[in-house]
């Protein structure tokens, strides 16, 4: 039987007992990991459904790829850089293709109580946003009465002066 795998961004068609370089996995060598995204599964020409099916793995090492050398250069300007780079690898056994994923069940008698006194705060904590809005809307009212004619005509020299700019001298006429 045959899988065609994702992962770390590249396809791999494995086989039971096949090792594989890929990028870099947690886990130390000897570990055993589940790869879950399957794009494709089947035995000779005829497909399997991949729906709950897993691949089991096994990590034969972490190593390091061969060294690259990355140098540039700009002409005529005295600029060269030289620097390297080792790409980590994980080294994987494909142990086995075809099993399913477990599956955990919530208790249903936890998780309902759970739900309850998270919903009851929630219905407190709207009372008081329906209330707001009713206080704003009476200050408001409050503040929208017209002014007064004997308040109106300091306010009015305030704002002229406020308009004013600084550097233009005071005109004692108007």
């Amino acid at each position: 039987m045959f899988a065609v795998v994702r992962t770390g961004g590249k396809q791999y068609r494995v086989t039971a007992g096949d090792k594989i370089v890929v990028e870099k996995l947690a886990g130390q060598a000897g570990d055993k990991i589940d790869i879950t995204d399957i794009l494709l599964a089947g035995e000779g020409s005829e497909l399997k459904s991949v729906a709950g099916l897993i691949v089991g793995a096994e990590i034969v090492a972490q190593a390091k790829g061969d060294k690259v050398t990355v140098f540039k250069k700009r002409r005529r300007h005295n600029y060269r850089r030289k620097a390297g780079h080792r790409q980590n690898h994980t080294i994987l056994k494909i142990v086995s293709i075809g099993g399913e994923k477990a599956k955990a069940a919530k208790p249903k008698a936890e998780a309902a109580p759970a739900e309850k006194p998270a919903a009851a705060p929630a219905k407190a904590e709207a009372a008081p946003a329906a209330e707001a809005p009713a206080k704003k809307a009476e200050t408001k009212a409050k503040t929208d009465k017209a002014p007064s004619t004997k308040d109106a005509a300091p306010a009015k020299a305030a704002a002229k002066k406020a308009l004013r700019p600084s550097n233009q001298p005071f005109n004692l006429f108007g």
